[in-house]
């Protein structure tokens, strides 16, 4: 355990910017690092619970790309494939109508000039809130859109990892969660992470920022910085008619989590080859204009390129994301380190200052 980690938790917890959480961090292959605090459903007077489970929202990304990866390796598909070979149905155009080639590597990479809104459309879902569509009725509705830039021209985080997991679902001839399951969720032995509740009982109860956050509603709206957020809709994972979620639908545990993340830290774990890995954590979007300093981006998540710049603990080539639920997550190949953040509140556990602080604090106790 670690004095500093013990003191930022502490802190989100009285200072009520956090419901509940648990945080593991690895160092060299060996847990360093494991604490819970707070409530696992705090009307109820429940204490958290060790390994809950909790909806993943954007954790569910890097599991979904490594499934794609895991298939480039075994030839099911290659990084260049035009999405188009894939989903037949999925021929967006730019805004002047022009056609417009997607490829795999533009949907891992978000150059594929998708968005996370389409108010031209408000049917569309895009992952986190409810939904009756399944892959064809929501991403054909998406490439009637234009497009907000040609591919491989620019980065913008989007619906890209959700088309991918509809392309998945294509190549492997039955749903998403089978892909993710032969390829990377069942070799590694992630048995309460997929698209379903493994066990209801340790299902964590879902809160929204305020002070108190307070309990979720269904949907719930949760205001960002600008004033405006993600709508999300905690019944969707018992859904039958939603598509499942490439880029927000999985729930799952920290320890699966963390044994997925150690894995990609390992040179790919025997689910993906060394040289995939190696490529997932490098940059993979050149430079391409991101808004995050001392950031670029791969396979898996954002690259730390410039740690000075990016105010980062970790050093160079460390990737690193988050999931709107409450959730934080890196890998520090150079160091050793593997964190996985995940706690029952939105957005503070995600974007808020206490993953920010708690990654901090971890270095700190691990030095």
């Amino acid at each position: 355990m670690g004095v500093h980690v013990d003191a930022v938790m502490d802190a989100a917890i009285a200072g009520q910017k956090i419901v509940g959480a648990e945080v593991i961090a690895y160092k060299d292959g060996a847990l360093a690092i494991r604490r819970l605090a707070g409530h696992f459903d705090r009307e109820a007077g429940t204490p958290m619970v060790e390994n809950a489970i909790y909806r993943l929202a954007s954790v569910t990304k890097p599991i979904v790309a490594a499934t794609a990866l895991a298939m480039v390796d075994k030839g099911l598909l290659q990084l260049d494939d035009p999405v188009s070979r894939h989903l037949p149905y999925f021929t967006p155009s730019l805004a002047d109508g022009s056609p417009a080639s997607i490829t795999i590597h533009h949907l891992l990479t978000h150059t594929a000039g998708l968005a996370y809104a389409y108010p031209a459309d408000p049917s569309i879902s895009t992952g986190l809130g409810s939904s009756d569509k399944g892959f064809e009725d929501n991403f054909s509705r998406v490439a009637r859109q234009p497009l907000l830039f040609a591919p491989g021209t620019a980065w913008t985080y989007s619906v890209a990892i959700d088309v991918l997991g509809a392309a998945l679902a294509a190549i492997h001839g039955g749903s998403l969660e089978a892909a993710v399951r032969q390829h990377i969720s069942g070799p590694l032995g992630m048995a309460e992470t997929g698209f379903f509740v493994a066990d209801m009982g340790r299902l964590v109860k879902p809160y929204a920022d305020g002070t108190p956050p307070m309990p979720m509603g269904d949907p719930q709206m949760v205001p960002n910085e600008t004033g405006e957020g993600p709508t999300f809709s905690p019944s969707r994972i018992f859904s039958a008619t939603a598509f499942q979620s490439g880029g927000a639908g999985m729930a799952g545990t920290p320890e699966d989590i963390a044994t997925f993340l150690e894995a990609m830290r390992r040179n790919g774990g025997d689910v993906i080859r060394p040289e995939t890995a190696a490529l997932a954590f490098s940059n993979r979007i050149g430079d391409v204009h991101r808004e995050e300093p001392g950031q670029r981006f791969g396979y898996l998540g954002a690259v730390i390129d410039d740690p000075v710049a990016a105010n980062s603990a970790s050093a160079r080539g460390t990737v690193n994301w988050g999931g709107v639920y409450g959730h934080s997550w890196l890998v520090d190949p150079a160091n050793g380190i593997t964190i996985v953040s995940m706690s029952n509140t939105a957005l503070e556990g995600c974007t808020g200052r206490y993953p920010k602080d708690l990654i901090k604090a971890v270095y700190a106790d691990l030095s």
